[in-house]
């Protein structure tokens, strides 16, 4: 049968993978993970622009360095040297930073988008303005992390005494990541992200509290890898607490007047308002 406007319920026909938000806008999870793929693209080939700023990334991180002596947090090696004496830690801390940091980030915006469709775009935008303002960070001060620093400052790359399925002393990433791109901390970003968006929306204790753990086991884990200092993770923090602002000034879909009757069939509002959620 061809469906025609003069048939209630043909007129209006969606796309297949449609979500329909309280306000009547439409979301299409295969859109959402085109736009999320491109962006993420874009950002990496920026973030992975300037890998080529040794000398003034040493710089950066000896200025760093002084701050911290100053604040009296500098104990990055210090507890590198724990993570080498107990090698369990150490192999645990590889695989946490580099595999949790997207296993978990995906898994909570799968989480969002199929459970609380009506939160997601804005954490959406929280999570995708965040991540483009740390390339302010990436472009003006590339930061040497300290498994990079030379021998004398006594840290340990652990990801290279103890290899897990990748590491970034490989050659493929020394080409493909930029190595300086440590100001602020996106895993720190990041793994708040997915704390703030799970604290509300989860109903038992001990997941609130694993979501709560997250983060602050996510800057443990940089440090004792030696993959950042202290300081690049409230940077991580910062960013996001700027990108949610931002998100909440921007995104409208999902957050007005219920729309009880939905779009008119025929009406063509259907894919105005899905452009319009993977906009806003």
């Amino acid at each position: 049968m061809t469906a025609t406007a003069s048939e209630p319920g043909l007129g209006h026909r969606r796309l297949p993978g449609a979500k329909r938000l309280r306000d009547g806008t439409v979301l299409y999870w295969w859109a959402e993970v085109l736009a999320v793929g491109a962006f993420y693209l874009v950002y990496s080939a920026i973030r992975n622009a300037g890998a080529d700023r040794r000398a003034e990334a040493f710089t950066n991180a000896l200025e760093l360095i002084r701050i911290e002596r100053w604040l009296g947090i500098y104990h990055e090696r210090i507890l590198n040297e724990w993570a080498m004496s107990f090698v369990p830690v150490a192999v645990f801390g590889n695989y946490f930073y580099g595999s949790l940091h997207f296993v978990v980030t995906i898994g909570v915006a799968v989480f969002l988008f199929r459970r609380r469709p009506d939160d997601w775009p804005l954490w959406r935008n929280t999570l995708g303005i965040a991540t483009a303002l740390a390339l302010i960070g990436f472009r003006f001060w590339p930061l040497m992390p300290p498994r990079l620093l030379p021998a004398a400052y006594g840290f340990v790359d652990t990801m290279a005494r103890y290899p897990t399925l990748w590491t970034f002393n490989s050659g493929a990433m020394r080409s493909l990541s930029n190595q300086y791109a440590a100001m602020p901390s996106v895993h720190c970003a990041w793994a708040l992200w997915c704390a703030c968006a799970l604290v509300p929306r989860v109903r038992t204790t001990p997941a609130k509290a694993l979501a709560v753990a997250y983060p602050v086991l996510t800057v443990f884990v940089i440090v004792i890898t030696a993959n950042h200092f202290f300081l690049d993770a409230p940077a991580g923090f910062a960013v996001l607490g700027i990108g949610y602002l931002a998100a909440r000034a921007c995104t409208r879909a999902g957050r007005g007047p219920t729309d009880e009757a939905g779009p008119a069939p025929g009406d063509g509002r259907g894919l105005e308002q899905a452009a319009t959620g993977v906009l806003g």
